[in-house]
């Protein structure tokens, strides 16, 4: 059972979501609004103007690593060890992320954030909240647009864009790269990813659907339906569902021996 005081905490989340979600997932052909001459503002590595008022810190967040063996998208890792990893689309409402991190590590969960870049212009102190709970922090495109439509220089300019904002708010592109409205990447788009220093693209295994809002209880058993060890899971801030179905995931998880660990922990 959840304690009145956290179930009225993720409700109140919730709310918020409701109202501050954007309505649209990775998958359902939406658009959003993108200057068409957007181009690339330079490598990863490139310096540029702060944004969002940040400053640059000390100690660089962690970079993307390469795992040998493994192929240029990543779906799920090792099928014989309990890890899982759950992995967050970052937009919507601040409280609503920071509702959804704690809750993950109230039940001693990590997760990996794959951060929009505007998402990160609007909330930069996300950037560090989620690294100093113990998060991987990634990129998922600067304007969460159908990335596999563009062509090279547009794509190229959605990736290193976002890097750029990772890099100034954390001091590191991040350590994973998905694309945006695909479960899959283009070869054109893995390989501009790769120019941009991501080794791997990440996709997943198991898509819990959160962004179609079907319930709580859909979206728990969308996830408990084909989770297994490995998987790694589609789901997303800013939706209502996702609060409130989160306790009763990792609470299933639990049962089931399962451990919830960041993307570069599953694969470590």
């Amino acid at each position: 059972m959840i304690p009145i005081d956290r179930r009225s905490a993720l409700r109140a989340a919730a709310g918020v979501a409701v109202t501050g979600a954007l309505a649209t997932g990775c998958t359902d052909g939406a658009s959003d609004s993108v200057p068409p001459s957007a181009a690339p503002s330079g490598s990863p590595s490139a310096t540029g103007s702060r944004t969002g008022g940040s400053r640059p810190v000390a100690k660089a967040a962690p970079a993307p690593r390469r795992f040998p063996g493994l192929p240029a998208e990543i779906e799920h890792g090792p099928r014989d060890r309990p890890g899982v990893a759950l992995t967050f689309h970052g937009q919507g409402a601040p409280a609503t992320a920071t509702a959804l991190l704690a809750e993950a590590e109230r039940a001693g969960a990590h997760v990996t954030v794959l951060a929009v870049g505007t998402w990160l212009d609007e909330h930069p102190a996300l950037a560090r909240r989620i690294l100093d709970g113990g998060h991987d922090l990634g990129n998922h495109t600067l304007h969460h647009v159908d990335i596999s439509e563009m062509d090279e220089e547009r794509a190229y300019a959605e990736i290193v864009g976002c890097a750029d904002r990772l890099r100034r708010l954390t001091g590191s592109i991040g350590t994973w790269f998905r694309p945006s409205r695909t479960q899959h990447a283009t070869e054109l788009v893995r390989r501009l990813a790769a120019r941009a220093g991501y080794p791997h693209v990440l996709s997943y295994d198991v898509d819990s659907l959160d962004f179609t809002s079907p319930g709580a209880t859909a979206v728990t058993r969308a996830v408990t339906d084909e989770i297994r060890n490995g998987s790694v899971v589609s789901l997303h801030f800013g939706y209502a569902d996702t609060v409130a179905a989160l306790p009763a995931l990792l609470d299933a998880l639990k049962r089931r021996g399962m451990r919830a660990v960041t993307t570069t922990e599953l694969l470590t």
